[in-house]
């Protein structure tokens, strides 16, 4: 039986005093802003293995087609050959989401980072009857381009739901603010698959009854939605089809999980194989989880087939615990419970019953190290993305002798006569292409470097205001943006 409360509107507040804030293909606009040869042209930020994807496509590199989640090697069919491709920095992007996170905390305490590129603000207790909202979004979108030099895109309405949506059409780099008035002729045009909790099977079920907006979701009677999607997702889908969103914006999220996976470079066959492939993938999970000082009670595998079927299995302990032993064992068992039967190419690892908000997820690349945290914005909050995971460069605590085997494209490096620069590719003879340039330089130039023979150094990323992150940096603001 549905409770009566689902069938009736919240009282909203009277004002679009909820912001939300949505940094402009993040990955890739601190690329261009730190890379002056990289604006203007198509960006792709993501892994350079033969299985990897993007993370995040550039505006320029949309317009042929790219986008975040596709495949890297289709991306890169997709775009034009001066296309750039570079490992994320996940020390540059925290770096850069602090600054505009400030933006809105110099306005109010009442911010709820959703990731690392996007957050909630509560407005209400900062604004008066009298306060122009639309000049108030302005202000707060100059004030990040200032302090980041990034663009970013902000939506005010009377729910998280509205703001979300106006953010996304005022994309790029505008501001909506959506009035109660206007709420309908806004919400009702919509395609239905804008909604939060709308992912691929709902929007194909709801397609098969003739839903392909809002508009069309509003006019189904409940009993249908309920057949469709369940006493839950049915009496959300009423709610949101009506902009019934009364969620608070809230400044804790605490942690769900904590877990990695690890895409493989070519199929893994036999169940023995495919074991002892689990166990590194196990080992950063748990490192991740220690570093968090958590305990489990649930462990989770997922395993993803050659022929892109995932499959998950858990594992329930008695009680939460931090013995690595029971943890492994846990995950082991879940494997065996999954019958793998066919070649596999994505391994992975989770932990649960952790606390009670935001999953995180550690991208585990190819011969990478552990990472600091990142966490990617998810198109539709509650529905997490299901795609491969993404290389990210490792982590570097000081001035580190580069060789063909430890750069990638993207990475920061440095010589005593060019100064700072990037790795643009990597030859197959073992040299190096750096570009020698940063935000304070402008474009620069490029050459061809032989680590045998000269001396390269890695080094750390940049921050907005143009000087090196240091690793206490990183660890301070790891926890953010989950």
């Amino acid at each position: 039986m549905i409770p009566d409360r689902a069938l009736h509107a919240p009282v909203l507040r009277a004002r679009p005093t909820i912001a939300h804030l949505d940094a402009d293909a993040f990955f890739a606009a601190v690329e261009q802003h730190q890379r002056p040869s990289l604006r203007g042209r198509p960006v792709l930020v993501g892994g350079v293995g033969p299985r990897s994807v993007v993370a995040t496509a550039s505006y320029e590199a949309r317009q042929y087609g790219a986008r975040s989640a596709m495949p890297m090697e289709q991306a890169r069919r997709l775009c034009p050959s001066s296309t750039i491709v570079v490992v994320p920095r996940f020390a540059a992007y925290s770096a850069y989401s602090d600054r505009i996170m400030t933006a809105l905390r110099e306005v109010t305490d009442l911010v709820e980072p959703v990731s690392i590129d996007e957050a909630f603000a509560d407005l209400g207790a900062a604004t008066r009857p009298q306060t122009d909202l639309h000049e108030l979004a302005r202000t707060i979108r100059e004030r990040a381009r200032e302090l980041s030099g990034l663009p970013v895109s902000i939506g005010l309405g009377r729910s998280k739901l509205v703001a979300k949506l106006a953010s996304e059409a005022a994309k790029p780099g505008g501001v909506r603010v959506v009035d109660a008035d206007e709420e309908d002729a806004f919400l009702l045009d919509l395609p239905v698959r804008a909604l939060w909790g709308v992912g691929p099977v709902s929007a194909a079920r709801l397609d098969g009854l003739g839903v392909r907006t809002v508009a069309d979701l509003r006019r189904q009677p409940l009993d249908t939605l309920l057949m469709v999607a369940g006493e839950a997702g049915g009496t959300n889908l009423y709610r949101i089809a009506r902009g019934w969103d009364d969620r608070p914006v809230t400044t804790v999220r605490e942690r769900k999980s904590a877990g990695a996976e690890h895409t493989f470079d070519t199929d893994l066959h036999g169940r023995a194989a495919i074991a002892a492939a689990l166990d590194p993938v196990v080992d950063a999970a748990l490192a991740r989880l220690e570093r968090h000082a958590a305990a489990a009670r649930t462990v989770v595998v997922k395993v993803r087939l050659a022929s892109f079927t995932t499959l998950t299995r858990s594992v329930t302990l008695s009680r939460p615990t931090t013995d690595e032993s029971a943890l492994r064992d846990a995950a082991h068992r879940a494997l065996r419970l999954a019958e793998v039967t066919e070649p596999v190419r994505l391994l992975g690892v989770a932990f649960h019953g952790l606390s009670e908000h935001a999953q995180l997820m550690l991208p585990l690349g190819p011969g990478l190290p552990d990472l600091p945290d990142a966490a990617v914005t998810q198109e539709q909050a509650g529905v997490p993305h299901d795609v491969d995971a993404v290389p990210a460069a490792p982590p570097v605590t000081g001035p580190i002798r580069a060789t063909a085997a430890t750069v990638a494209p993207g990475l920061d490096v440095e010589t005593a006569a060019d100064g700072r620069g990037w790795v643009v590719r990597v030859g197959d003879d073992g040299r190096v292409a750096a570009r020698f340039e940063t935000a304070r330089t402008g474009p620069g130039y490029q050459r061809w470097i032989d680590p045998n023979s000269e001396h390269l150094t890695l080094v750390e990323p940049l921050g907005p205001d143009g000087e090196p992150i240091h690793r206490m940096h990183d660890e301070e603001s790891e926890g953010r943006g989950d």
